[in-house]
């Protein structure tokens, strides 16, 4: 990726970050839509009556899923990491590098998490002020030096200046409800008899159930590339604005390099592991070496060739 100016750069990621986050919840209204079309069609009448009907329930069901998302996301987060409250009396070297940088661009300092690993890795979460967080391992806060975990930190908060955070979250949420319907409409097909006729003899039951699972597996696959490109834009986004924030763009790339190989964590979700500064694993396998496509991150070597750029 060619460097072509921090403030190009933002424009351009806040631009794409923008159109593939609308896709989200379009891809429920042509999921519903379709449903219709392939249940009722040729009568365009019932179709569109039909889709009329069905979205104000899908919506409501959808708010109610979001807002228990959004309740109990730090909670699942911490959970899913092992990770604990970083007190400023435990480390104070973290404290001052996160308060100046905060201080420096005017904004509220987060609060501080730390995973018990050896591995070297971070990442941001939450959705306002009351929850943003920054977590780091273990080792990277004694594996790195000042200058680098300044750089690591600055990305993080990057990602908390620029919502990167409440987008993810709301992009794994959207994410689970597609996943959500496909289990239970498989596992209707598996065991809820949905090939079963009715007692007039017709199939019409079983016949939705295969056409709502044919749907859903589609939208749920069309998701998940959307996730994966809108996680990868703003790890650039990120490590722009870190050097933005520390004029250091060498130490930055210097922490890049000592994390590359040594990232690996475990986690509960492969959801939570999206949101580290590097996830490895997802740039491994048949299906992540197509273009790309099915990477969270991009290649750590390409970030470092950026960053050397500037």
């Amino acid at each position: 990726m060619k460097y072509v100016g921090l403030h190009a750069q933002i424009s351009r990621n806040n631009t794409r970050s923008a159109l593939l986050l609308i896709a989200f919840p379009l891809l429920i209204f042509v999921a519903v839509y379709a449903f219709c079309f392939f249940m009722f069609q040729p009568e365009w009448e019932e179709v569109n009556y039909r889709f009329i009907t069905y979205i104000p329930f899908v919506v409501a069901g959808v708010l109610i899923w979001f807002l228990i998302a959004f309740a109990s996301h730090s909670a699942l987060i911490q959970m899913a990491t092992n990770s604990k409250t970083l007190e400023r009396k435990d480390n104070m070297r973290i404290y001052n590098l996160t308060e100046n940088l905060c201080m420096s661009v005017g904004m509220k300092m987060p609060k501080l998490y730390i995973i018990e690993t050896d591995s070297l890795n971070a990442f941001a979460s939450g959705i306002n002020d009351k929850t943003f967080a920054v977590t780091l391992t273990r080792g990277i806060i004694e594996k790195l030096d000042d200058r680098e975990l300044e750089g690591v930190i600055a990305h993080e908060l990057t990602h908390i200046r620029n919502k990167d955070v409440r987008l993810l979250i709301i992009t794994i949420i959207f994410v689970g409800i597609f996943a959500f319907a496909v289990q239970v409409l498989f596992r209707s097909v598996l065991y809820g008899g949905a090939g079963r006729r009715k007692n007039n003899g017709k199939d019409g039951g079983g016949a939705a159930i295969l056409v709502m699972l044919a749907i859903a597996a589609v939208v749920y696959a069309l998701s998940i590339v959307f996730k994966f490109a809108l996680s990868r834009k703003r790890e650039y986004l990120a490590d722009a604005g870190a050097v933005e924030m520390t004029k250091n763009p060498l130490a930055m790339a210097n922490a890049l390099r000592k994390i590359s190989g040594n990232s690996d964590i475990e986690a509960k979700s492969d959801d939570v592991k999206q949101m580290f500064i590097d996830n490895s694993e997802s740039t491994k396998g048949f299906m992540a070496s197509i273009s790309g496509v099915f990477a969270t991150h991009p290649p750590i070597e390409k970030r470092i060739a950026v960053l050397e750029q500037m």
